[in-house]
Order: C-alpha cells, then sequence, then structure tokens
C-alpha cells in the first residue's frame, strides 16, 4: 500500500458506532449554458470515514402528455461516439471531511434542450466497481464499517443541457384572478422561490418552492383575494423579481 493509500484507509479502521461517510451533493439542479460543455460538480464528505460514490446517469425523456421516463445511457466503447453526458471520473474516493469533483461532459448535438438525473451513490466497494483498491484494503474498509450502524445515503440531482441556440421567449398572461406564464422559447425557464403570503400577516405563508417551465409548457396559479406573490423568474443569466398582489 503506497503511502496516500495509506492515510485514507487509517481513517477507516477505528471503531466507527453511528458513523460512516456522509455525502453532499450541493445544489439539486445544474444547468450547461450554450457556451459551455463541461460542468464541475464537487462532491462533499461531511462523514468520519471514506466515501466510495459511483456517478450513474440517465436521461429524462418527456413523452407528449407530460410524462417522463428515464432510461440509462448506452454505453459507447469510444468517447467520440457518445451521444449524452458522462461523468469524469464516474468513481469517487472522498476522505473524510473532504472534497472529489467530478466534472460532467456532455458530448452529441445540441438542436434542443435535454435532461439528465445524475445520481451519487456511496457504495461499499467491491471488485467489479473498479475502485483503484485492493483487495485487503476492501475488507479493511468492510470491517471499519460493521463496527457501526451506517446508512450510505446517496443523490440525485437534475442536469439540465440548453440548446446551441438558445433563445427565451416567456409570455405573462397576469388576469384577474390567475396569472400564468408560458415558455415559447428553446430553454427551460427558472421560476426561483415562490412565495405566497398574506398581505396583513407576514408569518401566514405557504412554503416557498421552485418551478421549472419547459419549453412549450406554462406555469400558473390561482391568484386569492389578500395574498401576496413574489417570486423570480430565471431565464438564463437574466432574472427578474415579480411581486403581485391576489
Amino acid at each position: 500500500m503506497n503511502y496516500r493509500w495509506a492515510l485514507l484507509f487509517a481513517g477507516w479502521l477505528p471503531l466507527m458506532a453511528n458513523a460512516g461517510p456522509a455525502i453532499n451533493v450541493g445544489v439539486v439542479y445544474d444547468y450547461l449554458d450554450a457556451d459551455k460543455s463541461t460542468y464541475l460538480k464537487r462532491v462533499f464528505n461531511g462523514g468520519d470515514a471514506t466515501a466510495f460514490v459511483k456517478v450513474n446517469i440517465l436521461e429524462i425523456v418527456y413523452d407528449a402528455d407530460g410524462t417522463s421516463r428515464e432510461i440509462p445511457l448506452t454505453a459507447q466503447v469510444e468517447m467520440a461516439a457518445r451521444n449524452g453526458l458522462m461523468a469524469s471520473p464516474a468513481r469517487l474516493i472522498v476522505p473524510a471531511n473532504g472534497m472529489q469533483g467530478t466534472r460532467l461532459v456532455y458530448m452529441g448535438e445540441r438542436d434542443r434542450e435535454r435532461y439528465f438525473r445524475v445520481r451519487f451513490v456511496p457504495v461499499v466497494p467491491e471488485k467489479e466497481d473498479e475502485f483503484a483498491v485492493s483487495s485487503d484494503e476492501r475488507d479493511a474498509y468492510k470491517k471499519g464499517l460493521s463496527a457501526g450502524v451506517n446508512v450510505l445515503a446517496g443523490y440525485g440531482t437534475i442536469f439540465f443541457v440548453r440548446p446551441e441556440q438558445t433563445r427565451f421567449d416567456s409570455t405573462i398572461d397576469d388576469g384577474p384572478g390567475q396569472y400564468r406564464i408560458r415558455n415559447q422559447g428553446n430553454s427551460v425557464v427558472v421560476i426561483d422561490e415562490f412565495r405566497d403570503c398574506s398581505a396583513k400577516n407576514e408569518s401566514d405563508c405557504q412554503p416557498t418552492t421552485k418551478h421549472h417551465i419547459l419549453p412549450g409548457r406554462t406555469f400558473e396559479f390561482d391568484k386569492q383575494s389578500g395574498r401576496e406573490y413574489r417570486f423570480t423568474m430565471i431565464e438564463g443569466k437574466a432574472t427578474k423579481v415579480l411581486e403581485l398582489k391576489g
């Protein structure tokens, strides 16, 4: 075992009651702008044991009726033949209280917007997982984890790949009883920090929410008397804060 691995494995062997890896991937939604082809995603480990993390990617496909399906990306031998999103590296070894990054790389045509679910899954390393560790090191890690009560919790994020010729065109219909935003562009519009509060009592608010308006879709809500609404509409790098009363 070389010196670098000796340092990593030194943290695995002590008793770890109610302990183990605890990863955090930051924000749940990430966006790849038209002028970018790579995106750095960082994985933090706030636990007291090294985290072995697999990165899995599925494409989200929306049918005409609005329902979605998640489709595994077809593996290609040649990187140049890939059409979709890939993670490099797809296996991360994140030390306790440390951080590692993976670069999400998009390859293929960008004539339309595409959507992907990126899963960061902590695992107990096995031989077939292709982590660069020896059998003795794997056994030592398993032995350390089995000494405590551990839950290997993963995270799923959504990754939006904007088209090469991104175009925003949002139309707003502010009617007497309903507010409607229709996305007539070709890239997602974000409604961030949507707040619905009483005009007389600031503590009387619905939970703050976030919404994504896909191309061709509409976001709408009924306005109620005595309520105030506030949110930020995000079109790429452009943001606009909107406030209205019921």
